[in-house]
């Protein structure tokens, strides 16, 4: 009897553990599928290549040394081109028609939130966001999980001390009018109270445009002596030349949404001077650290181009996915990957990310930032880290 009975209890522990496993959608016996939108043909589309390439080339790496727990990752990408209605129907596709395990490192915030709601209707996490609003961990849920230091906090304690050290007395900001916009704008409001000050002068622009004469006209005319930026690539640049042009004297500074090396690229001298708060540094391929530098010299060897500061954000999205879903174990669910990065957080990669701490109450995993300047066209740290309020402080 002992025996007849010991084949049917392994049958029956062998049919619960793949009921458990079927039920954890982009999850197989032999691939973990994940979902990004990227834009890939927008206004950043600079941005989402060179995240899709960071991904890409490490998924394809930790593939070739066997995986996670002997599952190859398949990384599915979709194209938002910075729109928030094509990323809501990426979204779809990815969550109910590939199935997908995790959105990772899913680029804009109002692209995020409008994917957000279609990916929790089916418990699928958004993991490591590129982008640094505050809903992205905001309210506090299970499903958020998020990386970059808040573009509010970047702004609200890094400002004041450019603001004392500027001796600005005359604060304007140009901003996209968007959700992205107004975390920035709402971060210097927050900024300018903590030294006695308000804006002067308030200016926006639509998403996608090109043109910014009239923005720049009205801060001239307000003599603003200092100006934040909501900005992103070519609205960056195109507020800088236009200042250059019209001779608007100030110190401009934006936060790690124009930290690119395509503001220098692009922007030339113009760029010379110009701040951006970051958290992890442009991987230079001359970069003093021996582990950037041999990264870099990778990328290249399979991109044919040298990496960015995006390139790197997707890199470690792609490692700190992957350090939690090993310790996650052989049953990877959203629940036990959960469990595995609160109690073990993804430790600090080459790229100078900053300790990492996920709770039920603190869905962002750290909130440090630095200032950087181009000087010479090239981005140099000009102020070291300094940490950012805690969520449950918002």
């Amino acid at each position: 009897m002992k025996s007849s009975l010991t084949p049917c209890l392994a049958l029956a522990a062998t049919l619960v553990a793949g009921s458990a496993l079927a039920q954890t959608q982009g999850v197989t016996a032999n691939q973990i599928t994940l979902g990004s939108i990227q834009d890939l043909s927008g206004p950043i589309a600079a941005y989402g290549k060179q995240t899709r390439a960071g991904l890409q080339m490490y998924f394809d790496e930790l593939n070739a040394r066997g995986g996670i727990h002997g599952r190859q990752v398949r990384l599915i990408v979709e194209d938002s081109a910075y729109d928030p209605r094509k990323a809501l129907l990426g979204a779809q596709k990815l969550v109910n028609s590939d199935r997908i395990f995790m959105m990772i490192g899913h680029i804009g915030t109002a692209q995020n939130m409008a994917a957000m709601p279609i990916q929790f209707e089916r418990n699928v996490p958004n993991f490591f966001p590129v982008t640094a609003a505050r809903e992205m961990y905001m309210p506090p849920t299970p499903l958020k999980l998020a990386f970059a230091a808040s573009y509010f906090d970047q702004v609200r304690t890094m400002l004041p001390e450019l603001i004392k050290e500027k001796n600005a007395k005359r604060v304007c900001v140009v901003y996209q009018d968007d959700e992205f916009g107004l975390e920035v704008m709402r971060g210097g409001e927050a900024a300018l109270g903590l030294v006695n000050q308000t804006y002067v002068e308030r200016t926006t622009y639509k998403r996608g445009a090109t043109e910014f004469s009239s923005q720049v006209a009205r801060m001239k005319a307000a003599n603003c002596d200092l100006v934040l930026m909501g900005t992103i690539i070519r609205e960056t640049v195109g507020v800088l030349a236009e200042a250059r042009k019209i001779g608007l004297e100030a110190t401009f500074v934006a936060t790690s949404a124009a930290y690119t090396h395509l503001i220098p690229a692009l922007g030339g001298p113009v760029a010379n001077g110009f701040y951006a708060m970051m958290t992890t540094a442009h991987p230079y391929p001359d970069d003093p650290s021996p582990q950037i530098r041999e990264w870099a010299a990778r990328y290249k060897a399979k991109f044919g181009e040298d990496p960015t500061v995006f390139s790197a954000y997707g890199w470690q999205i792609g490692d700190a996915f992957t350090q939690a879903a090993l310790k996650a174990g052989q049953t990877l669910t959203v629940e036990s990957f959960m469990q595995a990065i609160a109690t073990n957080p993804p430790a600090q990669t080459p790229f100078e990310q900053r300790p990492c701490s996920i709770t039920a109450q603190n869905r962002l995993c750290n909130n440090d930032a630095r200032l950087s300047q181009v000087q010479n066209g090239r981005w140099v740290v000009t102020r070291g880290w300094v940490q950012g309020a805690t969520p449950s402080t918002h």
